[in-house]
């Protein structure tokens, strides 16, 4: 009789469903997975205006702790391809990626920290958009930090014997 009862139970226990009708939309993770849907039209996504405010000009004041914060972020979202001076050297450039231009070309040295915010967030050539992955504030910092490279001719070519990293 025990036994009967707990096939009974083990057969009524297999049955069940998880109470998701579309499996095959389901990962792994349990989580429903549906398709792209753009924003209607007319409408502003939640938090699309505190983040034009933080990416407007001219930014937050250029102080010691945003540049140190710039620097830590540079390291880890642009040393890659533009390597640790801004030289266009990073890792992907040895193994055979087309290396970006230096920071320290006359063209790139005359831009504003403004145009570099709008690059990071935007992409420009190969280099795809940071939008989704670094913040407003984070991508000021970098900017901050790239002039402040650029300023000290870390990296330049005349001056890369005499120029600490």
């Amino acid at each position: 009789m025990r036994v009967a009862a707990a096939i009974a139970s083990f057969l009524l226990l297999a049955a069940c469903d998880t109470g998701t009708e579309q499996r095959d939309a389901v990962a792994s993770t349990r989580t429903v997975q549906r398709g792209y849907e753009p924003v209607p039209p007319g409408t502003v996504p939640r938090g699309a205006s505190a983040q034009a405010a933080a990416l407007a000009p001219p930014g937050p004041e250029r102080t010691p702790a945003l540049l140190a914060r710039g620097e830590e972020r540079f390291r880890a979202f642009c040393t890659p391809c533009h390597g640790a001076n801004g030289r266009g050297d990073g890792l992907v450039v040895a193994r055979g990626f087309s290396p970006p231009p230096s920071y320290h070309d006359e063209r790139l040295r005359a831009l504003a920290p403004e145009h570099i915010v709008q690059v990071i967030t935007q992409g420009k050539g190969r280099m795809f958009s940071y939008a989704d992955r670094v913040l407003p504030e984070d991508r000021w910092a970098i900017a901050h930090h790239v002039k402040e490279l650029q300023a000290r001719g870390v990296g330049d070519a005349s001056r890369q014997g005499s120029a600490t990293p």
